[in-house]
């Protein structure tokens, strides 16, 4: 016969089953409106948890928000990291990172919302694309790769191109999204200073993760 989980456990259990479930709630309602302005009364009810199990996990509405964007963007990275296993060059992950972003419109569409309503203010945080982001900046930079003075500026004007690039895929949905993110990717490279050849090559090459 099982021996029953301890009870401690089982509490822990469901303590994290109900910080995630507003998680989860909170992500939802950033993906659809970008609106924080709802009620905990109305998030509960959206998560299905008592309305006074919100303040055994949260301080504040801007806390739960802070923790929904920051659940999206771990989720958003670990994407990113999956398909970029074993890219060491960091041209390629640059460009891979802007190609990937672009097809997560429709693999994971409630993550794209999120960055495109909360991702400005998030382009300097240190969880999803953006630290991943100014490490290969940083590395390019290092290894001569990039020719960049300030890799927080370039991450600056990696992280805005990548934002409006999102924005115009919901703008112009007529477009071929995936030759527009090849074309920006390449953009980006040669802003960071890769030589025009090299910077196509690199951004029109096979798909991240493609080759496995």
């Amino acid at each position: 016969m099982p021996t029953p989980a301890p009870t401690g456990n089982r509490f822990e259990k469901r303590r994290a089953e109900t910080r995630q479930a507003l998680v989860r709630a909170a992500r939802q309602i950033l993906a659809e409106s970008g609106d924080t302005s709802a009620s905990i009364q109305a998030i509960a009810e959206r998560a299905d948890v008592g309305f006074g199990s919100f303040y055994n996990h949260f301080e504040s509405k801007a806390d739960l928000f802070d923790a929904a964007v920051g659940d999206a963007l771990e989720e958003y990275g670990a994407v990113v990291d999956d398909l970029l296993s074993g890219v060491e060059d960091p041209a390629e992950r640059v460009a891979g990172g802007v190609r990937i972003s672009v097809r997560l419109a429709g693999s994971h569409p409630e993550i794209v919302q999120i960055l495109r309503h909360r991702g400005l203010a998030h382009i300097y945080t240190d969880r999803g694309l953006a630290e991943r982001a100014l490490q290969d900046v940083e590395m390019g930079v290092a290894t001569g790769r990039f020719s960049v003075a300030e890799p927080v500026v370039a991450l600056s004007a990696l992280g805005g191109s990548l934002l409006a690039l999102l924005e115009l895929g919901y703008a112009k949905p007529d477009l071929d999204f995936d030759l527009t993110a090849q074309t920006m990717a390449e953009m980006m490279l040669r802003m960071l200073g890769v030589p025009a050849d090299e910077a196509h090559d690199v951004a029109w090459g096979p798909y991240p993760g493609s080759e496995r």
